[in-house]
């Protein structure tokens, strides 16, 4: 007879609590760029994030330099955006974790024609947390761009 023993870990009610709480902020984060709800990333980043958009043709700065780029350039550009995310994965050390999101997003953008063309990315959000006093908030952000369609 055949018997199938798999070992199990084991997962306190902490660290599900922070693996929750990073997966929301990841959330908030894409809520935040689709809705153009600019403050809203104030609950992801601490105040000193450092941000990079290069890989898609956007910038690399710190939280607040960055949030205005995103809140000019995005809905003039992009008036509509539409984040899925897919494969979370959460690895926690301590008052630190890493993050990596799985991300698609289509975005319509003006053709030059007088219509519009969707816009594609997919990549990677790569995040660097910290535990503060106001729960865990991103302090990197790079976005990794695995392939793009209709640029």
């Amino acid at each position: 007879m055949f018997q199938f023993c798999a070992r199990v870990p084991v997962v306190d009610l902490q660290e599900i609590s922070d693996r929750l709480e990073i997966e929301a902020a990841i959330v908030r984060y894409t809520r935040g760029i689709d809705t153009g709800e600019w403050d809203l990333l104030d609950t992801v980043f601490t105040p000193d994030a450092e941000i990079d958009y290069t890989e898609s043709g956007g910038i690399a700065d710190t939280y607040p330099a960055v949030k205005a780029w995103l809140a000019e350039v995005l809905p003039a550009f992009f008036p509509k955006r539409m984040h899925s995310l897919a494969q979370v994965d959460v690895r926690l050390a301590g008052d630190e974790a890493t993050a990596t999101a799985y991300f698609h997003n289509p975005m319509p953008m003006d053709d030059g024609a007088g219509g519009t063309k969707v816009v594609e990315f997919g990549g990677l959000y790569h995040h660097t947390f910290l535990r503060t006093p106001d729960g865990w908030r991103s302090r990197r952000l790079h976005e990794e761009i695995v392939w793009k369609r209709g640029m």
